[in-house]
């Protein structure tokens, strides 16, 4: 099912308020009817999910439901680089290219995290310029995922640094915006791409939001 028609399904916002109460639930409830009501509860909204995309259930709450205390969307950090015209993307093992990026580790600030992926992924050091974006994932990448992201695309200078082997990708390279290669979409796409170009080529960008 794609993007634009999975946001239009009410069962999927029904799945997600409902997973979201239930892990609420567990992590103030007081005594184990409580507790077992949650779960049930946070069960339901798996096999909902699962009914819906054909993902097994157990994989559906190692995914969806795995989570405990009050939930809140995850941060993404990704570092728009570029050099002349073109922008560098990380070649993933799978063979698709991203944007170097990732979750925000726990202790790390969306500053240091962006630093800290470039780094591992890319083998550079970078500086942060400023912010590009920040984006409600699930109204710009596929597949929709069941539980919210908040991605943030930073400028970024590369200051030194060289690639190193690592376990995530195979090496870097730089790409003019009209010779993209196969990208990873559920991480970064054209549309997103596009708009750090024309981020970097405006000194008087704005940060876009939503």
């Amino acid at each position: 099912m794609e993007k634009e028609s999975l946001l239009k399904e009410p069962w999927l916002n029904w799945a997600i308020e409902l997973q979201s109460i239930a892990q609420c639930g567990l992590a103030y409830a007081q005594n184990d009817y409580e507790i077992e009501r949650y779960e049930q509860l946070r069960n339901i909204s798996a096999e909902m999910l699962s009914y819906k995309t054909d993902i097994p259930v157990d994989k559906v709450k190692t995914l969806f439901c795995n989570e405990e205390g009050y939930q809140t969307p995850k941060l993404d950090t990704r570092a728009a680089i570029f050099k002349g015209d073109k922008i560098l993307l990380v070649h993933e093992k799978n063979g698709t290219w991203s944007m170097p990026g990732g979750w925000v580790d726990v202790l790390e600030s969306v500053a240091s995290n962006t630093i800290k992926e470039v780094r591992e992924e890319a083998g550079l050091k970078v500086e942060l310029e400023r912010i590009i974006a920040i984006q409600d994932r699930n109204k710009h990448n596929v597949p929709v995922y069941a539980y919210g992201v908040c991605k943030i695309f930073s400028l970024c200078n590369v200051i030194g640094g060289s690639f190193s082997e690592n376990i995530e990708t195979t090496g870097y390279d730089y790409f003019a915006l009209d010779e993209l290669p196969l990208l990873a979409e559920e991480k970064c796409n054209q549309e997103q791409i596009a708009m750090c170009f024309k981020a970097y080529q405006d000194k008087d960008w704005k940060v876009q939001f939503d």
